[in-house]
């Protein structure tokens, strides 16, 4: 073995690609943080919600981002136990299209579509499920039904001896 073996694999260059297995695990999972943190936007145009999940003893609530989206943009349904999140973001260059003599050399804000679905342990009332979005975060309130709020007991904990 010798001294090269030690070393990441990005620092050795002349090393054959079936040579050792590990050197292959290391470009797939080099490979993989690639792509990480490409940002709002999944690939084949879909929009990547980033969403928070909380409850109280009384409700749940369901945070999401949707910068430069509107409650137009947004469509909120239920269905049984299910909460169903969807939405389009509009691309800016539909939007100046009648531009003349605009050129755009780059674009990273982009359209797309995106789809939440959420089950909760619960049917959903969705006639008290209240629905908002203020500069780009949508809220989304689910109040438990009383026989949910019921069940839900806290319990001491203690410290062991």
């Amino acid at each position: 073995m010798s001294y090269q073996d030690y070393l990441p694999a990005s620092w050795i260059r002349n090393r054959k690609n079936d040579e050792h297995p590990l050197v292959a695990l290391r470009k797939e999972v080099d490979s993989l943080f690639d792509d990480f943190g490409s940002g709002f936007f999944g690939g084949n145009n879909e929009v990547n919600v980033r969403s928070n999940v909380s409850e109280t003893d009384k409700e749940f609530c369901v945070t999401a981002e949707l910068p430069g989206m509107t409650e137009a943009d947004v469509d909120v349904s239920v269905t049984g136990d299910r909460i169903v999140i969807r939405g389009e973001k509009k691309s800016e260059k539909e939007e100046r299209s009648d531009e003349e003599g605009r050129e755009y050399h780059r674009i990273e804000r982009t359209s797309g579509s995106f789809q939440r679905t959420m089950t909760l342990p619960f049917t959903i009332d969705a006639d008290k499920v209240e629905a908002q979005v203020k500069d780009g975060v949508l809220t989304v309130t689910i109040p438990k039904p009383p026989e949910a709020v019921e069940k839900t007991r806290k319990v001491k904990v203690a410290h062991a001896k």
